[in-house]
């Protein structure tokens, strides 16, 4: 499916600048109330994506925002479990462009409040740091070992071997923090970025253009080299999408702005849609397939034959499974020299036997 564009769209959507301007408007007005905290998120990660990239902003562009942004301390005032996403929004908008400095004194008055210390993820705890930081506030400054316990969960390349999308997501976003978005170099080690790669090689597999679009980002903030071919297959995605009228509470807007924010990252253009007025939902025609649980089930249905040895399962396993999972299997082992070390840990043969049985009581 190609993406639907209203003959009736008006020419100040001629430059991506003025298609990014329409595209905030829809977010900040079309969509959600801004008492919904999915409009806090979808907000944030739409202006995260226009200053991460340094956006070139249109006259006016901001003017949605501008009620939000006179209001928000007394949101933050109100509402300091949201206090990430209207921070990254106020910070955002400053960074962007908006009149003002209220970011500073948000940041303080955060660090003040101790809000970072009721955080219990470490991801969480690294992206409060990261944006008070931009103000030059540390809202942790007792916690002097979140970045080594950070780079200790992405040097766990066996995690990544397996479906397990959490985990892949908060990889890609350690990444995202640590290199403050491709600003500067991560230092990851070798087994960081394996880690990257085992990730990608199950999104390529499980044709999750949302997660692979995430790990293509944070491979290119991490100063390393995106597969050919899962970057193709991603510009391919993006004609997928028709942007319509409807209600938007269950679409597809977060896989489209991934993909965007990559092709822009990539110099492939990014955000080229018309946006049409009125309610947006982001559509997407998914693929009718999945070699990744095709290749699941054929692992698993061998159990105790199969083997970590890719070598030595490759003919077994394409006997196995349909045509389109053979070309998805020999598009991933082509894109990575790592392919094999990636399949040792997606057999799970070292965990067998392991974990004991539940026999009868003693």
């Amino acid at each position: 499916m190609t993406t639907i564009v209203q003959l009736d769209v008006p020419f100040r959507q001629h430059s991506k600048a003025a298609r990014q301007a329409a595209l905030l408007k829809t977010f900040a007005q079309g969509r959600r109330t801004q008492e919904d905290v999915f409009w806090l998120k979808e907000n944030a990660e739409m202006l995260n994506i226009l200053e991460s990239t340094g956006a070139d902003m249109a006259p006016g562009a901001l003017s949605a925002y501008q009620s939000f942004y006179d209001e928000i301390e007394q949101r933050m005032e109100f509402f300091p479990q949201y206090y990430r996403f209207l921070l990254s929004i106020c910070l955002d908008l400053e960074d962007l462009g908006m009149q003002g400095g209220k970011g500073a004194a948000l940041t303080e008055w955060i660090a003040h409040q101790g809000l970072a210390d009721a955080e219990l993820s470490d991801l969480q705890r690294a992206e409060a740091r990261r944006l008070c930081a931009r103000r030059g506030v540390d809202p942790l400054p007792g916690d002097t070992g979140l970045d080594a316990r950070l780079r200790g969960f992405a040097a766990r390349s066996h995690t990544f071997t397996m479906p397990n999308k959490k985990a892949a997501y908060e990889l890609t976003h350690i990444v995202f923090y640590l290199s403050e978005y491709g600003r500067t170099d991560p230092h990851l080690d070798d087994a960081a970025q394996r880690s990257l790669m085992f990730a990608g090689t199950l999104a390529f597999l499980d044709f999750n253009a949302d997660l692979l679009a995430e790990i293509c980002l944070a491979l290119r903030f991490a100063g390393m080299e995106a597969p050919e071919v899962w970057e193709i297959w991603l510009t391919q995605q993006i004609r997928t999408f028709a942007l319509e009228d409807g209600d938007g509470f269950q679409d597809d807007y977060h896989e489209y702005l991934m993909l965007n924010w990559f092709m822009t990252r990539a110099g492939q253009g990014g955000f080229g849609d018309h946006v049409p007025e009125g309610r947006l939902t982001f559509a997407r025609t998914r693929p009718r397939s999945a070699p990744l649980r095709e290749l699941s089930q054929c692992i698993y249905s061998m159990g105790h034959a199969r083997s970590a040895d890719w070598e030595a399962m490759r003919g077994e396993v394409a006997a196995q499974v349909s045509d389109e999972a053979q070309a998805a299997l020999i598009a991933a082992e082509a894109s990575t020299d790592q392919f094999a070390a990636f399949f040792e840990g997606f057999a799970r043969v070292g965990l067998r036997g392991g974990v004991p049985s539940m026999g009868a009581a003693q």
